[in-house]
């Protein structure tokens, strides 16, 4: 290793998290930009944790309750880890052992499905199960039953092997809450509660929240800034169905990044080792937790999102620092945010493009009405209203698309865009462009 690479790799490990007012300045810049800022309560809060802890907020309040989203599936691993510790699973364990005998779970080549396979996303099951419909876009979560999800996985053929490749699934880790639930012969929530929750002290995370805990619950809110239902998961609640505050994820950071900090810590150090690689060589995961690879250590994170929240949280156990953000807007991701404070030389993304809706006539807008195929397992669905088009993707709500112009659509609901021509589609997100095909 070079000296001046040794170096600056000293001096950032003694660096800690950024100053308050720098936090602060970040936080108000993002705020600012927020459609109606300030006639809705939307806003931020940001947990620090270094030599002391922090809290900055900016629009909300500091010891506010937000939806976690998928940040769930950490606790879901952690409770995992636990049943292991104890002797009550292993990880080689099949996940059909502890479901009833008229659930059927796919397999593939002889291989069954184990709770490695789904704790480390890479079952082969898909994000969402293909029969999820859900009656009411702003709870669509709400009405998915068991009865459902047993006969998706009854039906569904596996693509590829078992074990062989990373694919983020919703579905996978509601289906390894479920299973450790009927394992503990307890409830989803009653058993995040007794096994992690309780133990640490984290008063203020729970899925059903107390009146108290409820009072200060910061209200969620869309892309056009107006107030949304919260969501309910109660078949895949160990997914995303927490609820949470900033102090309590950095009880939680502390508990994961000192292995003697708490009766449970060396367990939960079971859960953020590299045990699996993903589609990017940086990035690995652990149980449920992934572990980005950077040239000055690594970034150990997840993340969440629901319809009226975003949310982040991250470490780097080597520096022993760690962030959790928090965000009442489910159109803002925080991502950035996280990855940026535990580690500089992360960029900040620039503010989100300003979009300006036009008329476009129906016959051309009926022109884009079609199924659209951007991967053999996700399709985009352009459906016509009158003079507004929809949008729905696999697995996911249908979502109005305004027109820019003719052939270029926003969402409001995400930063994201679409490029229409009556025999295909490009779909720009995140910096990709990805294109579909339309299906004759």
């Amino acid at each position: 290793m070079h000296f001046i690479a040794s170096l600056a790799l000293a001096l950032s490990l003694q660096q800690g998290l950024p100053s308050d007012s720098a936090v602060r300045a970040i936080l108000s810049s993002r705020v600012k930009a927020f459609p109606d800022t300030g006639k809705h309560g939307e806003g931020i809060v940001v947990g620090l944790l270094d030599r002391e802890r922090r809290v900055i907020a900016v629009g909300v309040g500091g010891d506010d309750v937000f939806e976690i989203g998928s940040i769930t599936k950490v606790f879901t691993a952690s409770i995992l880890a636990d049943m292991m510790t104890r002797g009550e699973v292993r990880l080689d364990d099949p996940v059909a052992k502890y479901l009833p005998t008229s659930a059927h779970i796919p397999s593939r080549n002889g291989r069954q499905i184990t709770l490695f396979d789904l704790a480390t996303q890479s079952s082969g099951l898909p994000r969402m199960p293909s029969n999820f419909t859900p009656r009411d876009s702003m709870n669509p979560y709400a009405d998915y039953t068991v009865q459902q999800m047993y006969a998706f996985l009854s039906g569904y053929q596996l693509p590829r092997d078992i074990g062989a490749s990373y694919e983020y699934s919703n579905l996978g880790v509601g289906l390894l809450g479920h299973v450790l639930a009927l394992r503990a012969k307890t409830s989803y929530e009653q058993l995040v509660t007794r096994r992690i929750l309780t133990p640490l002290g984290m008063s203020e995370t729970a899925i059903t929240l107390t009146p108290a805990l409820r009072a200060r619950l910061a209200p969620g809110h869309d892309g056009d800034g107006h107030v949304v239902p919260n969501w309910d998961l109660p078949t895949l609640a160990g997914a995303g169905a927490l609820r949470s505050t900033v102090a309590d994820l950095m009880t939680f950071l502390v508990a994961n990044l000192d292995s003697a900090a708490t009766p449970l810590s060396r367990t939960l150090q079971q859960t953020h080792g590299e045990r699996h690689a993903t589609n990017d060589p940086n990035l690995k995961i652990g149980l449920a937790w992934h572990i980005l690879l950077r040239p000055a250590g690594k970034i150990v994170w997840h993340n969440g999102g629901t319809g009226g929240y975003r949310s982040f949280i991250g470490f780097d156990p080597a520096r022993h620092i760690g962030v959790a953000v928090l965000c009442s807007n489910g159109n803002e991701n925080v991502d950035d945010i996280g990855f940026h404070l535990l580690d500089e030389t992360f960029p900040l993304r620039p503010p989100p493009q300003k979009h300006t809706e036009v008329a476009v006539d129906s016959l051309v807008l009926q022109r884009y009405v079609g199924d659209y195929e951007l991967a053999p397992t996700f399709h985009i669905v352009i459906t016509r209203e009158g003079a507004h088009l929809f949008a729905q993707a696999t697995a996911q709500p249908r979502f109005p698309i305004f027109a820019e112009s003719d052939s270029t659509f926003f969402l409001k609901v995400v930063d994201a865009q679409l490029t229409l021509r009556p025999d295909g589609l490009v779909l720009h997100q995140n910096g990709q462009n990805i294109p579909g095909r339309k299906a004759h």
